[in-house]
């Protein structure tokens, strides 16, 4: 009687290995790609976490701000996010709509494109920083005088670009208003009255 031999045939492994091979490439063939995708979100959500936070000190509308934050978060997002700081919009997202207009060091920026920690120590005005207690700043109150805006969304974006334009010297036409407020945009369209308003302030020479 011939003995019973245990034998590991290379030839049968090889074909085993690719038939498992063969199976898990058909079976990614066939998954949805939204599954895919929601995979791969995981594991970037598993790669941002290994970012470091890193301390940062802002003032922001006269009130300093001591933080710690992941080096990816924007201005906007850290206003919002971490400091309630709502008045200021997400609109577009990527610097095209200026509904995230605010001041950094009294110049207008877009918060949506600037990262947070690229403000250390500096000091941020937002549109929750103009008025005065229950005063209003003269340029939301002329926003309000000559109806600046419909559903208000892009409003707090106006009016910080709208200071701004006024300080920069660049309210001295309509013309020049239209040209240096071009990066706001009103999808309501109530673009002449924020003309109106605008000009109104600079002609009142008030301080802005």
């Amino acid at each position: 009687m011939a003995d019973k031999k245990t034998n590991n045939c290379p030839e049968k492994d090889s074909r085993r290995d690719f038939l498992k091979q063969s199976t898990l490439y058909t079976a990614l063939a066939l998954t949805p790609v939204t599954v895919l995708k929601a995979a791969d979100k995981k594991v970037d959500e598993r790669f941002a976490a290994l970012f470091e936070k890193i301390p940062l000190t802002l003032n922001v509308n006269g009130s300093k701000h001591a933080l710690s934050i992941e080096p990816r978060v924007t201005l906007l997002d850290l206003l919002r996010e971490e400091l309630q700081l709502t008045g200021t919009k997400k609109g577009c997202d990527h610097g095209q709509c200026g509904a995230c207009t605010v001041h950094v060091d009294g110049v207008r920026v877009n918060s949506c494109l600037s990262l947070a920690v690229m403000n250390e120590g500096k000091s941020i005005t937002t549109i929750e920083g103009l008025a005065t207690g229950d005063t209003l700043h003269p340029m939301q109150a002329a926003f309000i005088k000559h109806d600046g805006f419909q559903c208000g969304y892009c409003t707090p974006g106006q009016i910080m670009s709208a200071v701004a334009c006024v300080r920069e010297g660049h309210a001295k036409s309509k013309a020049d208003i239209r040209e240096y407020m071009s990066g706001n945009i009103c999808r309501c369209g109530a673009y002449p009255n924020i003309v109106d308003a605008i000009e109104e302030v600079q002609k009142s020479g008030g301080t802005v």
